[in-house]
């Protein structure tokens, strides 16, 4: 965001100067990147939790779990933990959301502090940073908030479950126990002075394709070749557009069929294999087109499969959806909170809109709209996972004066 009346800042040229609880906050996160929580696994994650804010001293009768794991196709040993204060001066009030849980990769790996990085300690494991720093600055925030250590409204602190398993925390949170806020931000990946504004919509399809298992040697004639259907119908997707990055009529999207699982043996005439595909857009017209030309591409390779006998082969197709895209004008309450909570501590926002699912999504579908901000990590999802301390503590900065609703 531009202003005229004084001179544009880099990221790092006026950021905010370390404060007494850093330390404090990098060694909770540290604790937290060490505990194993996978998505449907975050008990250990949620009690930690709120084992250091009661220490801090908030009531325990304060938190509350809600069933959204019950309601998620993945089960999962809790719910999202939320934590509700009351304000000490009035206000809207205000909600600050992180994910508890990880990518399997990150499953079982250990932090360890190199200058101002935090890295993976062992090779071949994530970090997860994605977001156990997220959930970090929630805690050093809701901390302080126990302590009185600055004025705010009421707020609310979430911390979801299973975010990468498919946004089913946010998804299936229980809106009556969040108390109604009407500004909300997100911390997740990415620099602490970027504000999502918006994400992409996601579809998520299963294939099976179905054809007549014959010996591949003795008489390949009597079989129809489930792979050949697959590959035909991707092909088919391929040569017309419809694979990959897509555009039409002046919108994008992108689909991806990314799992591929079959065939037992090279004499067998495999007879099932199943896909798993993904359709991508902001726009969700251009989303349901994607979907429905996946569809017919998988229905004409199947009628096109045929053996000596004339029988065809058939697909199963089923599909839901992932997450709806949403876009927040630049005037909205929580994205003017999240621009005054950064250039409160020194920085000049950057805007950004995702090509991939957030909680928000899910949040602001709901009627929580949401803007994310990020809290210094890089490199997610990969073992050369990093955090970056500074971006993490100006992240810190940055969750502080939101909160406070920008008074303190």
């Amino acid at each position: 965001m531009k202003s005229s009346s004084k001179k544009k800042t880099s990221p790092r040229s006026s950021a905010r100067r370390p404060a007494p609880g850093d330390s404090q906050a990098i060694d909770q996160l540290c604790e937290l990147l060490a505990i194993p929580g996978g998505s449907g696994d975050e008990l250990r994650v949620a009690q930690h939790l709120k084992d250091r804010l009661v220490q801090a001293g908030a009531s325990p009768g304060s938190f509350a779990f809600d069933e959204a794991h019950r309601r998620s196709v993945h089960g999962g040993a809790c719910g999202n933990l939320i934590l509700k204060l009351p304000g000490t001066h009035r206000g809207p009030r205000r909600l600050l959301a992180a994910h508890m849980d990880t990518v399997p990769l990150c499953v079982g790996g250990r932090p360890k502090r190199v200058g101002s990085r935090i890295v993976p300690a062992e090779k071949g494991l994530g970090l997860g940073g994605d977001d156990r720093a997220g959930c970090a600055v929630l805690l050093a925030t809701a901390a302080a908030a126990v302590r009185r250590e600055f004025s705010h409204p009421p707020l609310t602190f979430l911390w979801t479950v299973q975010e990468e398993a498919g946004l089913h925390g946010a998804r299936h949170v229980t809106l009556a126990k969040l108390g109604k806020p009407q500004i909300a931000c997100n911390w997740d990946g990415g620099p602490a002075h970027r504000i999502t504004l918006g994400a992409t919509g996601g579809y998520r399809m299963e294939i099976e394709t179905l054809g007549i298992p014959a010996h591949a040697g003795n008489h390949p004639e009597r079989g129809v070749s489930a792979i050949a259907i697959a590959a035909i119908a991707i092909t088919d997707l391929v040569e017309n557009g419809w694979h990959g990055l897509i555009e039409c009529d002046g919108v994008r999207g992108t689909s991806n069929v990314g799992v591929v699982r079959g065939g037992e043996a090279t004499n067998v005439v495999t007879d099932r294999v199943e896909l798993m595909a993904e359709a991508r857009s902001h726009d969700p017209k251009l989303r349901k087109r994607i979907v429905k030309e996946i569809k017919e591409a998988f229905d004409r390779a199947a009628k096109r499969t045929r053996n000596a006998d004339g029988k065809c082969g058939k697909v199963r197709f089923t599909g839901r959806l992932d997450y709806e895209s949403f876009s927040l004008d630049r005037r909205h309450p929580s994205v003017v909170a999240a621009v005054d909570a950064i250039a409160g501590n020194g920085r000049e926002p950057e805007f950004n809109i995702s090509n991939g699912g957030l909680d928000a999504n899910w949040l602001s579908a709901r009627g929580v709209p949401t803007a994310t901000l990020g809290c210094g990590q890089n490199a997610i999802h990969t073992a050369a996972e990093w955090l970056d301390l500074e971006e993490f503590a100006f992240a810190l900065g940055v969750a502080r004066r939101f909160a406070s609703g920008g008074v303190g």
